[in-house]
């Protein structure tokens, strides 16, 4: 399957599916710092992509899924911060980590991908 549009993307799906869960775990908490920071990582992750997706070039592009990746794992770190403070449940924890995990492990797939191929105009 040819991916046309930043919507095709795997790792864009996933990390849209992110944001909603980082928005509803966290819909009542009155942390505004701490929920912001979350919430803009995790908006970072969906919207590198998108980015580096229309930037046109293979090597723009995994700059962008890189700094994808790293933000992340600022979900991610972020998240251990919030189990151990009591704004995430175990299992919202233990969603978001997943979630985290899937992205990263699908961006790094679409990285080495894009470093053997030619991209179509």
């Amino acid at each position: 399957m040819r991916i046309e549009r930043f919507e095709d993307v795997d790792s864009w799906k996933q990390a849209r599916l992110l944001v909603a869960d980082i928005y509803k775990f966290l819909g009542e908490c009155k942390d505004y710092g701490f929920k912001d920071q979350i919430q803009r990582a995790a908006v970072s992750v969906m919207s590198n992509i998108a980015e580096g997706f229309d930037r046109g070039s293979n090597r723009e592009l995994i700059q962008y899924l890189i700094v994808s990746r790293g933000s992340a794992s600022e979900v991610k770190s972020l998240a251990y911060a919030g189990l151990d403070i009591g704004y995430f449940s175990r299992e919202a924890f233990e969603d978001v980590i997943m979630r985290c995990n899937r992205i990263s492990n699908t961006l790094n797939g679409f990285i080495r991908f894009l470093k053997t191929s030619q991209r179509k105009a």
